[in-house]
């Protein structure tokens, strides 16, 4: 595929939904979606999460080399360390230069592949809840060196320098699995129309920065006025050009009341946790997801061996009526795989499957060397990749096949992940809870105290 001379010169976005179902608008559909100076890629898809700008244990040739991700998710948290206006230090990612026509410091910084699309919000995907809450006029973001507040204006100053090809404008979300009471829910509402339509009012016209306004996790009932404010007032004037859904049962209810969004793309940003969650999402009309859980699969030793449409049961059966269900994942951690030399996926044909074989990865992972969780997510994301080209293939064949091998892959399919017994490895700052606290430590350390293995029973050995 060659970018689009189109795009590139006349466009900061262009969307084209390829075909879709005629029962209604809350439904799947086929697209491409393209930027200016990046390559278009195919609908439904999905883009990397990273980890600080960069995707968790790959380096930027790997991700080149290997990996078909069409784009990345980063997080403003991510770059800054201190509160700007009590800092005299700029962060770095402020001052990098641009040498090429359609260069960002976004990508320079990050060293993402130019063809590759940018999205930046102000908070991680998964966040971490703040103690702290937000206010009118700010949110609260979790850096390196703790929780600060991020003012609305600050977070668009840093977007129109950083320019990322698509930019989320700031959403007053709790990031707790806890679901607001109304009044709560109204004031996210609320607050979050407030701050998007200062962000229309600021936005420079010419930034060619793509905005994807956020639709919150709360009842429809609660935001339709925001809603209905992006339909007749942004969406008339070419400044608002998708959505950020997070949570994708409200499409149904987008497309029964605004029917003016619907042509819109969608970004999921509701942490879909299994294949399964994905497919429902898919039926419900998401275009383009971020999916954490390839970096938790990985960072856990677990090597994803799932394919869509779903392969046949070794006795000719599509149901899982004359045995088990099939695993999500192979836990690399287990004995047998010490000595198994069959690749990580028979149908894969990614670097790790045909390079190197399970008891290899058994073995890093074993030592805790990096290459194992590199292979890992090599593998991972190319499993991904492949499984959202049987999504598109088998929607080009109608609705009804996509629908047939949906529920094919439930039957099949175990409804879970594996929980993974590998070590991970180190956890990163953000990675902890911000409330709570008693939980054991996940990994053993390497080393203690004699006296405490002794009391153990470990001490024979050195007796001897």
């Amino acid at each position: 595929m060659t970018v689009d001379d189109q795009i590139l010169e006349s466009a900061a976005m262009r969307f084209e939904i390829l075909k879709t179902a005629l029962k209604d608008g809350a439904t799947a559909r086929l697209g491409r979606l393209g930027f200016a100076g990046r390559l278009p890629f195919d609908t439904p898809n999905f883009i990397g999460v990273t980890s600080r700008g960069a995707l968790p244990h790959l380096t930027p040739d790997n991700v080149s080399k290997h990996l078909q991700v069409s784009g990345a998710y980063m997080a403003l948290e991510d770059f800054i360390e201190r509160p700007q206006a009590y800092s005299k230090r700029t962060p770095p990612i402020f001052e990098t230069p641009m040498t090429a026509k359609h260069d960002t410091p976004l990508h320079r910084f990050t060293a993402m592949p130019p063809s590759g699309t940018t999205v930046l919000s102000a908070r991680r995907l998964p966040a971490v809840q703040s103690p702290m809450g937000n206010t009118n006029a700010s949110i609260s973001v979790f850096t390196s060196t703790g929780f600060q507040v991020l003012t609305t204006n600050e977070y668009l100053s840093a977007v129109q320098t950083l320019r990322p090809d698509i930019a989320i404008p700031p959403a007053d979300l709790t990031h707790s699995p806890i679901t607001p009471n109304s009044k709560r829910a109204l004031r996210m509402a609320e607050r979050t129309d407030e701050w998007v339509v200062e962000w229309f009012s600021k936005l420079s016209a010419d930034s060619r920065i793509s905005t994807f306004a956020p639709v919150l996790p709360i009842a429809y009932s609660i935001q339709w006025e925001y809603i209905s404010r992006l339909a007749e007032d942004c969406l008339p004037t070419s400044q608002l050009s998708g959505l950020a859904i997070y949570d994708p049962d409200l499409l149904p209810d987008l497309a029964e009341h605004c029917a003016a969004l619907l042509p819109l793309p969608r970004l999921a940003l509701s942490n879909p946790p299994t294949p399964h969650h994905i497919l429902r999402h898919i039926a419900l009309g998401i275009d383009v997801f971020t999916l954490p859980f390839i970096n938790t699969m990985s960072d856990a030793g677990l090597a994803l061996d799932f394919t869509f449409p779903p392969p046949p049961r070794p006795d000719g059966s599509s149901s899982s009526s004359s045995g088990s269900l099939l695993p999500l994942a192979t836990d690399l951690s287990l004995p047998h795989s010490a000595t198994s030399l069959t690749p990580l996926s028979l149908n894969c044909r990614c670097y790790a499957c045909t390079s190197h074989h399970r008891a290899y990865i058994h073995h890093l992972l074993s030592a805790r060397e990096m290459l194992g969780w590199t292979l890992l997510q090599i593998h991972n994301h190319a499993v991904v990749s492949a499984f959202f080209a049987g999504v598109r293939e088998t929607l080009a064949r109608g609705q009804e096949a996509f629908e047939v091998a949906a529920e094919q892959f439930t039957q099949i399919y175990e409804p879970e992940f594996p929980e993974g017994a590998a070590q991970r490895p180190r956890a990163r700052g953000y990675q902890y809870k911000s409330v709570g606290g008693g939980e054991g430590k996940r990994n053993k350390p390497a080393w203690g105290k004699l006296e405490a293995k002794e009391k153990d029973g470990d001490s024979e050995g050195v007796k001897r």
